[in-house]
């Protein structure tokens, strides 16, 4: 009663049954704590389930961290090749490119846009075709768009040309170098300005560098402003500075 201990007692033939009972009792909690344990650790593993908050800058957090990785090159120089002419610029922007075009490239692009629809209607009058006024026409228009392209393609290639030093290109040299030193006494950055972080320059540099060779295959400009053209810019820069002393050493001496 109370705090009392009961003392049970069995005869000696009774003992082992009551120690099998206590076995396998024993045995029932410990299975029980066991898968006990087990839902616990499953429920560990399983994914919890993410705020919709949350989940927006988890996502920033991994691409950041990608990103990271990924931008540890941001400039890969571009293969050294050997031409009779200086090289000027390896991706030139296409207005560069433009600005540059010598009238000779222009006369040859016309004679090249021209040559389409003059060869079809040579051929017309070798050969008519007699499909009639409403059906060579559709012709023609079709040659004179292939022309135009050949002919601007062709201008191009040829002016891209010297900027990778494969033709004679003094006339673009001296030009590139009063060009680049004028931007450098002003302050201003060679190749414009950009929004873009120093490893995407390097992207868009190494996905059009010496496109213009493979201009005929598959026509590919450079739209971006980068700072990866594959030249030493010092030379742009201690051009500009023998310039401006020869300037202030002339000033002196007027004076």
């Amino acid at each position: 009663m109370g705090g009392a201990n009961v003392v049970v007692c069995c005869s000696p033939s009774a003992l082992p049954n009551i120690l099998k009972l206590q076995f396998s009792r024993s045995q029932k909690l410990l299975g029980a704590s066991s898968a006990n344990h087990k839902r616990s650790v499953l429920r560990l593993h399983e994914p919890q389930p993410t705020s919709p908050r949350a989940l927006p800058h988890a996502i920033v957090h991994h691409c950041a961290l990608t990103m990271s990785n990924v931008e540890q090159r941001p400039f890969v120089p571009a293969k050294k090749v050997n031409t009779a002419y200086p090289l000027i610029d390896s991706d030139p922007h296409i207005k560069r490119v433009l600005a540059y075009t010598r009238p000779s490239d222009y006369a040859t692009g016309a004679v090249v846009a021209a040559a389409g629809p003059g060869l079809m209607l040579t051929w017309e009058k070798i050969a008519p075709s007699y499909v009639g006024k409403g059906g060579f026409a559709p012709i023609m228009r079709l040659a004179g768009f292939v022309g135009l392209t050949a002919g601007f393609l062709t201008m191009y290639q040829r002016s891209i040309l010297r900027f990778y030093g494969f033709s004679e290109n003094s006339r673009e040299v001296e030009r590139d170098m009063k060009e680049m030193v004028s931007k450098v006494k002003k302050g201003e950055s060679l190749y414009g300005e950009s929004s873009l972080t120093p490893y995407m320059q390097g992207v868009a540099s190494r996905n059009s560098r010496y496109s213009g060779v493979f201009l005929h295959v598959m026509p590919w400009f450079n739209f971006v402003n980068h700072n990866q053209h594959g030249v030493d810019t010092a030379k742009y820069y201690q051009q500009a500075e023998r310039e401006l002393e020869a300037e202030r050493l002339g000033k002196t001496g007027g004076i």
